[in-house]
């Protein structure tokens, strides 16, 4: 007498459901889905951490992370190019009242983000050609991308129709100021910001 296989039917995940089982199973990673791709990002090393906390300060010091603004670290965007896409930037300016605006997955309406900051990783070529992409699609109207790799500071504004329509290159030595319409003028010091070459 033999036994006869037994078939169980399989649950395919959905992407979301996908996402957050991983992140649930590798605690200090980022993941995302981004043009309908799940991006896991391993956690950011010291200059990483380093460059976002100098990039933090002349934005506290100019008063934005109160009143009608905050500066909040690893707060989800949630994306309209895909059904299931959202971005988690290092670093989002956000109107104050985020909370009333959620989305899905602990993310909220991009409405509310005013400018976002990428540092550069390991997978610096999602920051510098996948993102920009999202972010304008998503109208968020200033993105800031500390190139680490290439020891220069991006600014991307103006979005329309998918992509920034004016780009902004900064290069160590040099200070700029960001567009007053996130909410005060903040300097910025691209030393400051990139650190110390290795």
């Amino acid at each position: 007498m033999s036994a006869a296989a037994i078939e169980q039917p399989c649950e395919q995940l959905t992407l979301l459901e996908a996402a957050d089982l991983i992140s649930s199973r590798l605690a200090g990673y980022r993941v995302e889905i981004l043009g309908s791709q799940i991006l896991v990002t391993p956690p950011a090393d010291g200059p990483h951490g380093r460059s976002l906390t100098r990039i933090m300060k002349p934005f506290m010091a100019a008063g934005l992370d109160e009143g009608d603004t905050e500066l909040i670290q690893a707060i989800g965007v949630w994306l309209p190019d895909g059904p299931s896409d959202y971005v988690i930037p290092d670093l989002a300016l956000v109107d104050a009242d985020f909370e009333d605006h959620p989305a899905e997955l602990n993310c909220y309406d991009p409405v509310v983000f005013r400018l976002v900051v990428e540092v550069t990783s390991a997978n610096y070529q999602t920051d510098l050609k996948t993102k920009p992409a999202a972010y304008a699609s998503a109208g968020i109207p200033v993105y800031v991308i500390v190139d680490r790799r290439n020891r220069r500071v991006m600014v991307l504004t103006d979005p329309k129709d998918g992509e920034y329509r004016v780009h902004a290159v900064h290069h160590p030595g040099q200070r700029f100021t960001l567009p007053e319409s996130i909410g005060a003028a903040v300097e910025i010091d691209v030393d400051s910001v990139l650190g110390p070459v290795k």
